[in-house]
């Protein structure tokens, strides 16, 4: 299994009116019932329009992206499945229910990680 990276830009959905928007809240909540149905849901989200702050090694604080950044993440979610082919499916449905492209992004393995949180669980 691998995690991949489902996202989209913020703006993406500017063009959707907002009387829309519930329906489009509907069908996203439906594809995210069906991941967690599937087994595949890990976490996934909308972040609020604003830039980001970027902390750097000595603590300093500055607004961001970088300049030459264009877009920010609008929202996103993780799965975990068997292939980048699913990783697609997902992203393909998602697609839909958010009326926007989605991008997809595997993220790197961290088995490291992945240990800490099974031990973190087995305490709870």
């Amino acid at each position: 299994m691998a995690r991949y990276l489902i996202s989209f830009d913020d703006g993406a959905m500017a063009h959707i009116p907002n009387e829309d928007f519930p329906d489009v809240a509907r069908a996203a909540h439906e594809v995210v019932q069906e991941a967690v149905n599937a087994g595949v849901w890990v976490f996934g989200g909308g972040l609020v329009s604003q830039m980001a702050s970027v902390v750097a090694t000595d603590g300093s604080v500055t607004d961001g992206p970088y300049p030459e950044t264009k877009e920010v993440i609008g929202g996103f979610t993780v799965v975990d499945v068997s292939s980048r082919e699913e990783a697609l499916k997902w992203a393909a449905k998602t697609a839909v229910a958010c009326r926007c492209a989605q991008e997809v992004r595997e993220l790197l393995p961290d088995p490291e990680q992945d240990a800490i949180l099974r031990q973190a669980d087995e305490r709870h």
